[in-house]
């Protein structure tokens, strides 16, 4: 292991010891907001330093062992006890590397996902809800809460568009590598010739703010429109002026919401929505400069660049960015993404450990 992550590891070590001093002092004076962030990161250190303490213990038996074998009779039983100890080191040196690496403030953050037909017309919109009952299906095995932010329907019933909020711990971990344009190529059902068309969709994962404040929305860069709904709902959402339309003067992001008789559920619905969009922009404005010296497993952070096609002729999916295909897309379609979704986190973990050793 490289000195500079010893050095940091027993830094670590000294920060947990410390946590633990300024901890039983907080309990005496009962700073519960100065407690609770100890307790956080006391939480995330702990376990660190729990295998770094392992590893000096291995380092150590092996030490030990090594000064056995000048015994005749001790030889073969320390031989066997280095070889034990060596194999404790490298184990633990791979779940220190493993540990050690740059947590994603976002990953236990409940998403908004948005998913938009693209080229291929009417095509593209039933494809679009193909990946809704897709995300739908794997939210429902992972139990989390789907609830439906706003949508637009197609004359075929596909989508348009549709936002749905997923809530559930790890939501943004699991998915936040979905971004992106996915390809679909397949004989549609308006297609009387049985020729294969290629149509597109977008879908974007953002993490929902705490709250609206942690994007400084200031009230004089917003536009906020109210209008009377269209579509199903009946004689009241038809008849109020329960829409809401609210434009973030600065970016130019548009986020309407309808699908409550509430305007002012509307209103709050639609707030939530836009202040994900904003920090999903920061976000991609970060990645973009951090991926300036080196790319990204999760590319440029382009909705249309293509990420994933999906065959039905040959009933596989292949995502493009880790080269895997798999010959399942039934299993897929109904929300079977584990394989998928692995892949594309052992991937990222990989490159992540990558850079440590450059």
């Amino acid at each position: 292991m490289k000195p500079s992550l010893l050095k940091k590891l027993a830094q670590l070590t000294d920060r947990l010891d410390e946590i633990d001093r300024l901890l039983a002092l907080e309990t005496s004076t009962r700073d519960l907001d100065n407690y609770r962030r100890l307790t956080r990161e006391h939480a995330e250190i702990s376990p660190v330093v729990a295998l770094y303490r392992q590893l000096v213990a291995a380092q150590a038996d092996l030490a030990y062992a090594g000064q056995m074998l000048g015994d005749a009779e001790m030889k073969e039983l320390a031989e066997q006890e280095m070889d034990d100890a060596q194999a404790r080191i490298l184990a633990l040196e791979l779940d220190l590397q493993t540990e050690l690496l740059p947590k994603d403030p976002n990953d236990e953050r409940n998403i908004f996902l948005e998913i938009r037909a693209g080229t291929g017309g009417d095509e593209s919109t039933l494809f679009a809800g193909d990946l809704l009952r897709m995300y739908v299906r794997y939210a429902e095995r992972q139990r989390w809460k789907v609830e439906v932010v706003s949508e637009s329907l197609s004359d075929l019933g596909g989508y348009k568009e549709i936002i749905l909020k997923l809530i559930g711990r790890g939501a943004y971990s699991r998915l936040k590598f979905e971004s992106g344009g996915h390809r679909v190529q397949r004989v549609p059902e308006t297609e009387t010739q049985g020729r294969i068309h290629t149509s597109a969709c977008t879908v974007a994962v953002m993490p929902e703010a705490d709250e609206v404040a942690e994007v400084n929305l200031n009230p004089a860069d917003l536009r906020i429109d109210t209008y009377r709904a269209s579509g199903a709902g009946g004689q009241h959402i038809n008849k109020t002026d329960s829409a809401v339309r609210i434009t973030h003067l600065p970016t130019g992001i548009v986020v309407e919401c309808q699908d409550d008789r509430s305007q002012h559920k509307n209103k709050a619905q639609a707030m939530s929505v836009l202040a994900a969009r904003i920090k999903s922009a920061q976000m991609r404005e970060m990645a973009d400069k951090e991926a300036a010296t080196r790319k990204s497993l999760i590319g440029s952070g382009d909705r249309s660049e293509r990420i994933r096609t999906y065959n039905f002729p040959q009933g596989r999916m292949t995502d493009h960015r880790i080269n895997l295909t798999l010959y399942k897309l039934d299993a897929i379609m109904e929300g079977e993404i584990d394989a998928l979704l692995d892949g594309l986190a052992t991937e990222y973990q990989a490159e992540l450990l990558a850079a440590m050793g450059e």
